[in-house]
Parts: structure tokens; sequence; C-alpha cells
């Protein structure tokens, strides 16, 4: 008797497990290599599966904009208790809305929770939907880590997550190594829409020298690889102007966005640019900036600095591969 029980189990438990197999999905979410949580989903009867540009449930396409705005922002070290500060979260809240996309450094944390948070604040006081795309910092005895991401309206501009990665570096001569994806703008036609590939930076301002020389086999590598794509646009905190960019600067036809103002808060340094190849990205409209926080949110230059004593630096670019008529190019890197 006991063994035909046994059999009638095993039996009903194959039965049931390969039941829950066709018709159930299991996902298994890890935090900081530790299991997080287990989230079983129905299986979609015939679902087709999602291509990498296909993020899950992608608003529609935001209305038809001629260009797009990409920024930079070096948030100097943007932890949970920086944000909790009221004055931080509203200039924040002002600030990434006016851009289609934007490269953050400088978020510090041993998770994403800040950035989560950020992400969820903009878009509840704005009613749009941002979507965010980070790595885990390598580890560097930084305490607490620092990271950088890439934030962005999904309604504007979609990723291929297939492509975000920080960029391998076994040796450890990147302190922050840089975080590469590639995107493509929303609305235009697929084989019209304008796709490209960021290289997200943050440079030691102990060895930013050393570095600027390594980012220069980081872009040529970025540029040359299997995508082939040829829109390869390298933004944010160099350590250095775009006269000062070692091997880096060397690299023919590539062209500085922001040239005249300093990217500090107290007005010093120009350190924080936008970087591409002014033959290849013909996107570029020819408007570029520095958003200077003091006039934008009304503030002092010692409440500025309560945010970052960095500024955001942006640029405009078209949403239509190839560009539009009329594109003032980007002055050349000497």
């Amino acid at each position: 008797m006991s063994r035909t029980i046994l059999t009638v189990l095993l039996i009903a438990g194959l039965i049931g497990g390969g039941y829950f197999y066709v018709n159930y999905e299991v996902e298994t979410h890890y935090d900081n290599g530790k299991l997080a949580y287990v989230k079983i989903t129905p299986r979609a009867s015939g679902a087709a599966v999602p291509l990498p540009w296909q993020g899950p449930a992608l608003p529609p396409a935001r209305p038809l904009r001629p260009n797009i705005r990409i920024a930079s922002f070096n948030l100097d070290r943007l932890d949970e208790h920086k944000l909790s500060n009221r004055r931080v979260s509203d200039v924040l809240l002002r600030v990434i809305p006016q851009f289609e996309l934007i490269a953050l450094q400088g978020l510090q944390g041993q998770n994403f929770g800040v950035l989560l948070r950020l992400v969820e604040q903009v878009n509840a006081i704005t009613g749009r939907q941002y979507g965010y795309a980070a790595c885990p910092p390598a580890p560097r005895g930084d305490s607490p880590p620092e990271y950088s991401a890439f934030v962005f309206d999904l309604a504007a501009v979609e990723i291929d997550r297939s492509t975000l990665q920080l960029v391998h570096d076994p040796a450890g001569r990147l302190r922050r190594p840089p975080l590469v994806a590639l995107f493509r703008v929303r609305g235009p036609a697929e084989a019209e829409a304008f796709t490209f590939e960021l290289i997200n930076v943050q440079l030691d301002p102990q060895q930013p020298a050393a570095e600027l020389d390594l980012l220069a086999d980081l872009y040529r590598a970025v540029r040359d690889g299997p995508r082939s794509e040829d829109d390869i646009i390298l933004l944010g905190d160099l350590g250095a102007d775009e006269n000062h960019l070692g091997r880096l600067g060397q690299i023919a036809g590539l062209s500085a966005a922001i040239t005249s103002a300093p990217t500090t808060v107290r007005g010093m340094r120009r350190v924080d640019n936008i970087l591409f190849d002014r033959r290849a990205t013909v996107e570029f409209t020819g408007r570029a900036e520095v958003l200077d926080l003091m006039r934008e949110c009304d503030l002092t230059i010692e409440g500025a600095a309560e945010i970052s004593e960095h500024l955001p630096v942006w640029a405009e670019l078209s949403a239509y591969e190839g560009g539009q008529s009329g594109h003032v190019p980007a002055v050349a890197v000497p």
C-alpha cells in the first residue's frame, strides 16, 4: 500500500511540475549578490520573446519632436541623506525633466536605492515615465561605493539593455570604469531614428591625465567594436578642459560641445563635457550649454555647491539619423 501511495504521489508531482513549468515563469532577483525575492508569473500563451529594444511596459512614444537633449551631471556623492535635503531634491526635480536623457555620475550607495528614489520623485512630480540603467559598481574599496547611471524619458528614448555594461578593466587602472550603452530615439520610424552609443565617465581627480589616455583606447574600442555604431558620444566628468585631454584629444575629428563656459559652480574650471566625432555625429544641432543652477534655481554659489560642485552640461541632437539640414558643427578638439 505504501509503495502504491508513493507511486501515485510521484506521478502527481511530475504532472504538477510539468504543468507549472509550462504555464509559469520563475524570476529570481538578487541585490548585491544576495537573494532578494522570487517572482512567479503566468506564461503568456504564444507570447513572443521581447527584443532588446522592447523594454517592459514602455509608455506610448511622446509626440514627435525634431530634437532631443542629452545631458551630463556629476552629482558629487549623492546618497539617501543628501537627497533627503529639500533644496537638493527640489533642484534635481527641476533639472532632470529638462532632458530626454541625462548621464549621472557621483551616485553613492551599496545599492541603487537613491537612484530609484530620485527617478520615482521625478515621475511623481512630472507625470512622465523616466527609467534608469546602471550596473553595480566595481569594488574599489570606496565606502560606500560610487557609481554612474543613465536616466531617460521612456517615451522619448529606448535602451538596448543587452549592451549595458561597465568597461572591463581587470588591471584596475580606471578608478570608476565607464558605463556604456546603446540608445535609440523613439518616435521616428525605426530606420530613421537616431541611434547612438554613450560612454558615461567620471575620472579620478587625482590622476586624470593617465585615465584620459586610457579613454582614448576605450573610445576607439567602442567605435570599432562589433556593433559598428558611428555615433559614439563620450560624456561626463573628464577632469580637464577640451585643450588638455591627452591622447583622447588627439583622436581625429573628436569635438567638444562645451568650449567656453566653466562647468563648476565657482566658475574656475571646465571639466565636464560632451565629446563626439563631428564627422559622424552630424545629428548635433550646434546647441550646447552649461546649465547655470544659480540663475535657473535662484541659488547662491554656496547653495548650488550644496547640490554639487559641478554644473549640468547638455547638447541638442536631431531625433533623426543623419540630422537636419543647416546644423552647426561642434568645435574640434585641438
